[in-house]
């Protein structure tokens, strides 16, 4: 997977901004840079600059000016890639940024593949793979939380579990092909019930791990949130609400909103995925069928409901069917309109749905902080502080996870029939494997290359 050629890219986003980074890895990176650039000190050059260090200068195209710059140089392998890197720091228009990025690669240079960065960077050991992925994570942060975890990761928090884990796993499967090549020096003799208990606290640990899955998911794409109910219980009103703008259309007609309507809110460190949904009734308009249809089946990829009644309206089948959906499902029911004469009956709505009641009125925004409580106790154990937690937050990582457990189940199955030994350290080496694919030990390069194509050009 290795490649030593010299690479670069635009490392800033493609768009016109004040400054813009052009930034050149490689074993020819430093000398790729002097053709192109000019010190303002004639004295000065790259090739002699000293690692985290910066020369101003122009970056010229023979006697044609492109651009005033600071080259930045790092020297490998304290460096991003591991290897020789310099940044052309520029100004930001994407004009001038392309011209000297042509200018770059008709230098020496061709042009880096997505990932590429962080690939040298894993591959030259900086970095594991858990990682490499969790700097992906970080740029496509959706709220503070998901930012927070991916810099954990980014940290190795994951990464010190894993080869933890891994450690105890390969220790064992030593211990056992020794005492197997050299029974005289190693016993095998209650073994079986040691590895036992430690295999027991290896499942433990990483079921604590995969615990921790659903809210990972969570904190990485944002609460799935559906809010549900009948035409014209106000679901568009408190989509305003969480939104903080009118983004759908309200009105006094029921059925207005005849489609679902997504959008991300982060509403006090709680992220959510809003889906307003088309009012749950009978109706034989064709496109209105439409509506309901996909609301109800919005209902089952749900992390939560916001099932909005009218508290101004009697329950009736309308409201039963919503009820008959609500099953196995996390629900808030919220009685929205308590601005007026309110008519149901809550202890009924107790009965029925056994589930936290909010009342406000999503038209004048009275009763949202009680909501916002109940969301937080809900969700991440009534807290959003994430402290030194581990959350696993890809999905990749809780296959491998589940791979294991079921490697691990294997091994305790296999002591209870008291195979031989060596028939265990098949599982225990599977287990070992499929956690080290996690951190890119045991990675098929397939994969690694799949995975690192869906990063960022200058990334």
């Amino acid at each position: 997977m290795f490649q030593k050629d010299t690479i670069a890219a635009i490392a800033t986003g493609m768009t016109n901004a004040g400054i813009g980074i052009i930034r050149i890895s490689g074993t020819e990176a430093i000398e790729i840079a002097d053709r192109v650039f000019q010190a303002k000190n004639p004295n000065k050059v790259l090739k002699s600059t000293p690692s985290y260090s910066a020369l101003f200068g122009n970056i010229c195209d023979g006697d044609c000016v492109l651009d005033e710059a600071i080259c930045l140089v790092m020297r490998g392998p304290n460096s991003y890639t591991t290897e020789d890197v310099v940044e052309i720091q520029c100004h930001g228009g994407m004009i001038v940024l392309q011209k000297i990025l042509e200018l770059v690669i008709r230098s020496g240079a061709r042009p880096a593949e997505p990932g590429e960065f962080t690939k040298r960077a894993f591959l030259g050991g900086r970095i594991d793979f858990a990682q490499a992925e969790s700097v992906m994570d970080m740029i496509h942060a959706k709220n503070e939380l998901a930012a927070r975890s991916s810099v954990m990761q980014l940290k190795g928090k994951l990464s010190d579990k894993i080869k933890e884990l891994r450690s105890m796993i390969l220790n064992h499967v030593a211990y056992i092909e020794s005492a197997l090549d050299d029974p005289e020096n190693y016993s095998l003799d209650g073994y079986s019930d040691e590895l036992e208990k430690q295999v027991k606290q290896t499942i433990q640990q990483i079921e604590g791990l995969l615990a921790t899955a659903e809210e990972g998911k969570m904190i990485k794409e944002g609460i799935r949130t559906v809010i549900l109910g009948k035409p014209n219980a106000g679901k568009s009103s408190l989509l305003n609400q969480l939104l903080g703008e009118e983004r759908a259309i309200v009105t006094e007609i029921a059925g207005t909103t005849r489609d679902t309507l997504e959008e991300d809110v982060v509403i006090q460190g709680i992220p959510l995925r809003i889906i307003d949904t088309a009012g749950i009734h009978d109706t034989v308009d064709i496109v209105e069928q439409m509506g309901v249809d996909k609301a109800k089946n919005s209902v089952k990829d749900a992390d939560l409901i916001l099932y909005m009644v009218d508290g101004t309206r009697p329950f009736d089948a309308d409201d039963m069917e919503i009820i008959s959906l609500l099953e196995n499902q996390k629900v808030i029911t919220i009685i929205n309109k308590t601005d007026m004469q309110q008519v149901v009956d809550k202890e009924w709505i107790t009965s029925q749905i056994h589930a936290p009641i909010v009342e406000l009125s999503a038209k004048t925004g009275d009763g949202m902080q009680e909501l916002y409580e109940c969301l937080k106790n809900l969700f991440f154990h009534g807290k959003l502080t994430m402290n030194d937690e581990v959350y696993i937050t890809n999905l990749r990582h809780k296959q491998a996870l589940m791979e294991t457990m079921d490697s691990l189940n294997r091994v305790l199955e296999s002591i209870s029939e008291q195979m031989p030994e060596d028939f265990l350290t098949i599982d225990l080496m599977a287990a070992y494997e499929q956690l080290g694919a996690i951190i890119g030990e045991t990675l098929d390069d397939d994969l690694a290359n799949e995975i690192f194509s869906k990063f960022c050009m200058g990334k």
